[in-house]
């Protein structure tokens, strides 16, 4: 459970793995290996085993890709990581470029040579991307070819490390409030809706959802590695390692779910000849289409059935979700208050900020993991967004600066994620003048009412207007889902700038969360989860409406709030939130925590 903070330290280890990738593919006649970020599951997260772009590079970050040619080598990665690709990675075996701005593809125009074959596992690239990319290859007169057995895993051999095996254990109806059954019938009839026999579930958290059962394959997520087959009728096939198969599994599962080995699935995608199968596209690899098709089966891209129902928590589960983020905002409050007494004579460095506030989490009792691996910036380190400390990127907090920490945890009855920005000694008038701006927007985006149909697109501008009367803005989203003892970033639903078709619903828990980032100096984000709640009647309105209700309990740091720039609406919301916090958190803090709370809660 415990947050690690040192990663890949042999210098020769990405030209070492390098070069054994290149020996397998000349034993194969391939000129060059795509090497994705994504495993066979699509996963976020990455079990050890399948963390194939870290045992090629030396990079752990959550997003990227490398393409090793012949002779030159590239590695690919997001704005959220520039600094620490370059802090784990060989750039004089590795050339570093951007994975939005052209990305692989761009490379492959460039790079690639009239007749070169270039090597894919068909398990690791959704069918859009791999169009792409072979569409790319093509331009430069190369050619895609999918490979049978892994270059990369073949080099790794056996020191690659064994797929996990945790046990796969119920998720109990007092946290789950519908059966497994139920669900399955539920979307089973979305199936027969959309003329769909059955449904290729290849998504860990859609399984886990769907069949009420949780597991430990996935750090940060309680996710097991399987797959599923649904029918249309209800009925299931779940492929699930037996080692992971607990003794109470079958019976909490009920006749109507068949288990079955992995080994099993390739037959079980066989018998599916003539049926019209549904599979999601973007949560499923290529190699179940081309699997599906070969098999003579009518396959239909389609978004994941589960994600829509999975996403809407019903009322036992927002329940869950107050208790956990009121368990939660105790570990907060406590770590908060270190922060503004103790921390600011001794200036902690990141790490220690980081395993204090896992200390307070585990002082709960209930805390069953992180739901990502925390982001502490102190000073300059706080305008890298998503930045997150090692050993020898560790920071310590200096006096008259900011210290952003992002952070998160996974309870049975619930997944919290939540951002606070605090000052450490005296903040500067532009600190607390941007602090009370990004502020303004999360309070915007915390009260709004809105008509059924709106999507989360149509909100994202109420929490950047501040901003941008300032000629100020932030380029990360505004908001993501949030899963239920899942993943801490679910769709469908999104707040963004970007397109989004999917509408806000009942009980989807999004996140609030406007920033600034003024780059070598700091960066301010603030960020609470939030639930959609149904629709209500406004007094002399004429349609009931959507709003959102404010999960997260923990005080905002006071000092950087410039109060003239507030409205007299916005203290009233300000000052009924800290009220909130100090009636719920308060009774069940430490005294010393709850008579500084009173302080730091009072109207503004």
């Amino acid at each position: 459970m415990r947050q690690t903070f040192d990663e890949t330290t042999d210098p020769s280890f990405g030209p070492k793995h390098a070069s054994l990738i290149r020996a397998a593919m000349a034993e194969q006649g391939l000129d060059g290996f795509l090497i994705p970020h994504e495993d066979e599951h699509q996963n976020e997260y990455l079990p050890a085993a399948n963390d194939r772009l870290a045992w090629a590079t030396g990079f752990t970050g959550s997003a990227g890709a490398a393409v090793i040619l012949k002779d030159k080598a590239a590695i690919f990665v997001d704005g959220r990581y520039t600094l620490q690709v370059r802090d784990q990675v060989d750039t004089r075996l590795f050339e570093i470029r951007d994975l939005v701005e052209g990305g692989v593809p761009a490379f492959l125009q460039e790079a690639a040579r009239p007749g070169m074959a270039i090597g894919y596992d068909a398990r690791l690239h959704s069918p859009e991307a791999l169009e792409r990319l072979r569409s790319a290859a093509g331009k430069a007169g190369a050619e895609l070819k999918p490979v049978a057995v892994n270059p990369l895993d073949q080099a790794w051999g056996a020191a690659r490390p064994a797929q996990p095996k945790a046990p796969v254990a119920p998720h109990q109806l007092e946290f789950s409030g519908e059966d497994s059954a139920a669900k399955r019938a539920r979307v089973g009839a979305s199936l027969k809706d959309q003329g769909a026999d059955a449904a290729v579930l290849t998504a860990p958290a859609s399984i886990a959802w769907l069949f009420n059962v949780r597991g430990g394959d996935v750090i940060r997520s309680p996710l097991p590695l399987a797959q599923a087959v649904l029918n249309a009728d209800g009925t299931a096939r779940l492929f699930l390692d037996p080692e992971k198969v607990t003794e109470d599994l079958p019976a909490w599962l009920g006749n109507q779910v068949s288990l079955e080995t992995p080994d099993d699935l390739p037959a079980a995608l066989a018998d599916l000849k003539g049926k019209t199968v549904l599979v999601d596209a973007g949560q499923s690899s290529a190699w179940y289409f081309d699997t599906l098709a070969g098999a003579g089966a009518r396959v239909v891209r389609a978004a994941d059935p589960t994600a829509l129902p999975r996403a809407c928590k019903n009322p036992v589960e927002i329940e869950g979700a107050r208790r956990a983020h009121a368990r939660d905002g105790v570990a907060l409050s406590r770590f908060l208050h270190w922060i503004a007494t103790e921390a600011q004579e001794t200036l902690p460095d990141e790490v220690e900020v980081v395993t204090r506030l896992e200390g307070f989490r585990e002082a709960t009792g209930a805390l069953k993991d992180l739901s990502f691996d925390t982001i502490a910036g102190a000073a300059s380190n706080g305008a890298i967004v998503h930045y997150r400390p090692t050993q020898r990127l560790n920071k310590r907090t200096e006096k008259g600066s900011l210290l952003l920490v992002d952070s998160g945890a996974q309870y049975l009855d619930g997944t919290t994620d939540v951002t606070r920005t605090v000052a450490i000694g005296e903040p500067t008038r532009e600190m607390a003048e941007r602090f009370t701006l990004v502020l303004k927007g999360h309070l915007a985006l915390g009260r709004v009412r809105f008509p059924a149909g709106t999507t989360g697109s149509a909100l994202d501008a109420l929490a950047r207007v501040p901003l941008w009367s300032a000629g100020l803005d932030f380029d990360h989203g505004t908001g993501h889902g949030v899963g239920s003892y899942l993943g801490v970033h679910e769709g469908p639903q999104r707040i963004s700038k970007l397109p989004n078709s999917v509408a806000l619903r009942p009980g989807m828990i999004v996140s609030n969360e406007p920033g600034y980032y003024k780059e070598g100096e700091y960066g301010i984000r603030i960020e609470n989860l939030q639930f959609v709640t149904a629709p209500a009647a406004i007094e002399g309105g004429e349609r009931p409406m959507l709003g959102f209700e404010t999960l997260t309990l923990a005080p905002i740091d006071r000092r950087l709030i410039v109060v003239e720039m507030l409205t007299a609406e916005e203290r009233a919301q300000m000052d009924a939130y800290h009220a909130r916090v100090l009636a719920v958190v308060g009774p069940q803090a430490p005294a010393d925590v709850r008579a500084w709370l009173e302080t730091v809660c009072a109207p503004l």
